[in-house]
């Protein structure tokens, strides 16, 4: 073996020293988020020289290490690429008066009382529609979020909601990357995986409505509620009443061009651009005093604001609560209001990077196999796998990609079919990165949703309900098939 090669291979890390980087990390998250309060991105920072420190004394030499890290920010490149054109779409959609538009219509059809099943369903059958838990939070989540304001609902909950139809839809749907990457890595088509997610989805996704119809009617019981406020919000929002936006049917137009621009398998990417070109043109059309070149170009760069003298005015026709409100909920978007999640994707992808370049994520996990005693438990470790992959490498692709390869197969010499693998690498990886703070899609959905996972992940029943049913139906063998994918009868287990 070549010199250069004995540098780039270093040697295999013990259990204890991955244990090091792992427990660092965590401590320093925990330190800086919990004791001071403190933005994530410097703490993990920390985390990834820990890890560099750790690499260097497995025998790395430091451009192996460096090249790590590249590698890692690059998986995440087609993520960061999408934060910025998101944050482009809402800056010039606020602008545009698409947002308004659909606030407004959201806030003339939707009652208090079904507003957080409602808006379960709507983010679903979106999600569905077009594969993007994503593309849903930044075009339905955000308009959800201000018909929620608007409606006097608790933010949490709204986006607890908004998650949960998401997260559903882009786990169940085929034209989703997850869907299609997930059975890719555990060895089965993709309708063999939808096939195997369907009961523990279902039973989730009832309990999920439930839960939020108990909520709507706990705090709305029998629909009574002060409607005042949410007609004087609407009006803020519509010209016609004095309002800041002249607001239009035809405005609604650009989310269902992006809906079926990627229902019609059209990359994410253009996309999502075709939805802020069309946007931006009806922008110039319907908002010819406040939308203009200028205006979209500013605003898609620094995110919607509203100018000085538009600020006096709302002040003087609405209630001070209303106001607030609304400067909460518009000014926002753009690309530089995006840089926290882009910086952070790439401080957490350099540690991920490190951590799969130097196997120490591997180790650990060859430990956790050990703990799997019959099928139940090997679908229990590979959830446990998800998580921690979601936690030290923090994007969700990898979170399906590494415990896809270092499970599938064990899952043979188990006898199980490998779409058993893969409703768990989705039940568990795809949708607990929400629950994440910097994993790339919380950083995602705090930037777009304007709330936190402190705040919302309570209320993420979905995502955190999932991986426990997914396993229970395990555990229970509703789910369990053998390799010719029939009830699953132990004495047909694989001998290695």
């Amino acid at each position: 073996m070549s010199e250069t090669n004995k540098s780039r291979d270093g040697r295999m890390p013990k259990v204890w020293e991955a244990l090091i980087t792992l427990v660092a990390l965590i401590a320093l998250l925990a330190v800086g988020i919990i004791i001071f309060g403190a933005p994530v991105h410097v703490p993990m920072f920390c985390g990834v020289c820990v890890a560099a420190l750790m690499a260097l004394y497995l025998g790395y030499k430091w451009d192996v290490i460096e090249k790590m890290m590249m590698d890692g920010i690059y998986k995440a490149l087609q993520s960061i690429c999408i934060l910025i054109i998101v944050g482009i779409l809402i800056g010039v959609w606020i602008n545009a008066g698409v947002v308004p538009t659909m606030i407004y219509y959201g806030l003339q059809i939707i009652h208090p009382s079904i507003f957080f099943i409602a808006t379960v369903l709507v983010c679903s059958i979106t999600s569905l529609a077009t594969g993007t838990s994503w593309g849903t939070m930044g075009t339905m989540g955000v308009a959800f979020m201000g018909i929620g304001f608007g409606l006097g609902m608790s933010p949490a909950m709204t986006a607890g909601a908004i998650l949960s139809g998401a997260y559903f839809g882009d786990k169940m749907s085929p034209l989703s990357d997850t869907t299609n990457l997930a059975p890719a890595m555990a060895g089965t088509d993709v309708i063999a995986h939808v096939k195997a997610m369907m009961i523990p989805t279902a039973i989730t996704y009832v309990i999920t409505l439930v839960v939020f119809g108990v909520l709507g009617a706990m705090q709305y019981h029998g629909g009574e509620a002060d409607m005042s406020r949410v007609t004087e919000f609407a009006n803020a929002m519509n010209a016609a009443h004095g309002g800041f936006f002249n607001i239009n049917p035809i405005l609604l137009l650009p989310p269902v061009i992006v809906i079926v621009a990627v229902a019609m398998k059209m990359p994410a990417i253009p996309g999502i651009t075709l939805g802020i070109f069309s946007g931006a043109i009806l922008g110039l059309i319907f908002q010819p005093g406040d939308c203009n070149l200028g205006t979209l170009f500013g605003f898609g760069l620094e995110g919607f604001t509203f100018t000085d003298a538009a600020k006096e005015a709302l002040q003087s026709a609405v209630s001070a609560e209303t106001y607030d409100t609304m400067i909460e909920l518009l000014e926002k978007g753009g690309i530089m209001n995006m840089m926290n999640s882009v910086a952070m994707t790439i401080i957490a992808m350099m540690f991920g990077g490190i951590m799969e370049g130097t196997h120490q994520l591997e180790v650990v996990v060859n430990q956790i196999k050990k703990l799997a005693k019959g099928p139940a438990g090997l679908v229990a470790v590979t959830e446990v796998t998800c998580v921690i992959s979601n936690m030290t490498m923090p994007e969700q692709y990898i979170s399906i990609v590494v415990p896809g390869r270092m499970y599938a197969e064990e899952y043979r010499k188990m006898g199980l079919h490998p779409a058993v693998l893969s409703s768990a690498l989705e039940g568990a990886g795809t949708v607990t990165s929400a629950l994440i703070p910097w994993n790339t899609c919380g950083v995602y959905i705090s930037d777009t949703l304007g709330i936190g996972v402190a705040q919302y992940g309570f209320f993420a029943i979905f995502n955190w309900l999932m991986p426990i049913i997914n396993w229970l139906c395990a555990a229970l063998g509703l789910t369990l098939k053998d390799l010719d994918n029939k009830p699953y009868k132990r004495q047909k287990a694989v001998k290695a």
